[in-house]
This record gives structure tokens, sequence and C-alpha cells, in this order.
């Protein structure tokens, strides 16, 4: 493959970049081989050509492709030197930028349209879910109720309590009580227990009748065997 100095005028600056300034690499690639095949397609079309003429027509072609990367800049480097993929040129931005604009017109659609078609779906389900509860649950039956059962217990309590303060003491508690208080108690209404004897006095008593009878049977045993 053939290859062409780059040539300066006199009257030019050297260091000056005549070189085509391109982005992307890919893109200029796709579009070479695009002119080519074109180009080769129209050159397979002709049937008059010999084979001398196709021959130097492709190496023409070959000596176009070298050519235009010799006389480009990809990035600011040369076309060698220029990496084959380009992962942040400026097209991939562009859409990029492009469909993050898409997304953003969507969702700002949805949240601008989606809330009013919601809107009814969910007053439906809040009036099932009240038809429901209404059916199953009745808080005011459920509250006059509970405060009827509340008045019952207190109503069985109050009688209770009634009761056991107009219980009237038996003889013995009363008794019982005086002994464990002692003879500072007070005694009971109606002096019904005034004629009892202590609970300790009637024990003693009833000890010493039991002594005595044991001691009768005793003598009157020994009588009979004299």
């Amino acid at each position: 493959m053939e290859s062409f100095p780059i040539q300066t005028s006199r009257h030019e600056d050297p260091e000056q970049e005549f070189r085509v300034r391109l982005t992307s690499k890919r893109k200029t690639t796709e579009l070479m081989n695009r002119c080519c095949e074109l180009l080769r397609s129209a050159l397979d079309g002709q049937p008059d050509i010999s084979e001398d003429s196709r021959r130097v027509l492709v190496q023409e072609l070959l000596n176009f492709e070298a050519a235009v990367r010799l006389n480009v800049l990809v990035d600011g480097q040369p076309w060698d030197e220029a990496p084959d993929l380009e992962g942040t040129s400026y097209e991939e931005a562009l859409c990029l930028d492009s469909l993050l604009d898409d997304s953003i017109l969507d969702t700002a659609w949805r949240r601008r349209s989606y809330p009013k078609r919601i809107l009814v779906h969910v007053v439906h389900a809040l009036k099932a879910e009240r038809k429901v509860l209404v059916g199953s649950v009745q808080p005011t039956s459920l509250t006059v109720r509970l405060s009827l059962q509340s008045i019952d217990a207190l109503q069985q309590q109050a009688t209770g309590l009634c009761e056991i303060l107009n219980l009237k003491p038996s003889a013995a508690s009363l008794q019982i009580h005086r002994e464990v208080l002692g003879s500072t108690a007070m005694p009971p209404a109606g002096g019904a227990a005034r004629g009892r004897q202590p609970v300790h006095r009637a024990v003693e008593e009833a000890a010493a009748q039991g002594y005595e009878a044991d001691s009768r049977g005793a003598e009157r045993s020994e009588e009979e065997e004299e």
C-alpha cells in the first residue's frame, strides 16, 4: 500500500495543522466502508473493464482509504493512535441526553395522569372495606355491651358487700373475738353471750369432770373386787 507524505508550501506555517478533525473513529470507518462497498459494486457492474484496469482502480481505492486515514485526527490523535471504541463520544452523549429527557417526560406524565386514574379504584376499595367492617364489627353495640357488663359486675359487688355488712356475728365468733382481744373488748349487743363461759374455762371444766368420772369408776371397781 502506497502512502502519500503530507507536503507543505513554502509560504505556509509548518506547524499549522491541515488535517480534518473528527470525533468518532467508528463513524468514520462505517462511512468509509459504505463508500468503498458502493464503489466496488459499481466496479463489478462494469464487465467491459479489463483486469489490469480493474486492479488499478482497486489500488486507487485503497490509496484513497489510506489518504483519508493520514489526513484526519480523531479527538486530536492520529488515526493509528486513536482508540477503536469511543465510550464517551459526542453522539453517545447526545443519545443518553435524549433518553434521559424521554424518561423525565414519561415520569412527569405518569405522576400527573396516574393519580387521577387510581383515585376511582381507591375510593371503591375503601367503600368495600367499610361495608365489610360494618357487617362484622359494630363499635356502638360493643361499647354498650361492655358498659352493661361492667354495670352488672358493679351491682353484684355492691350487693355482696351489703350482705357482708348486714350479717350478724354468731355467739361463738363473738366469744372468740372477746378471748382474742381480752376483757377490754366491748360486749355484744343484746347480751346474747353474757351467761356463757369463756372457751378456756369451759375446756378446763370439761377436763375436770372427765377426771372425776374416771376416778369414781376406778373406786367402784376396787370395791367390787373386795
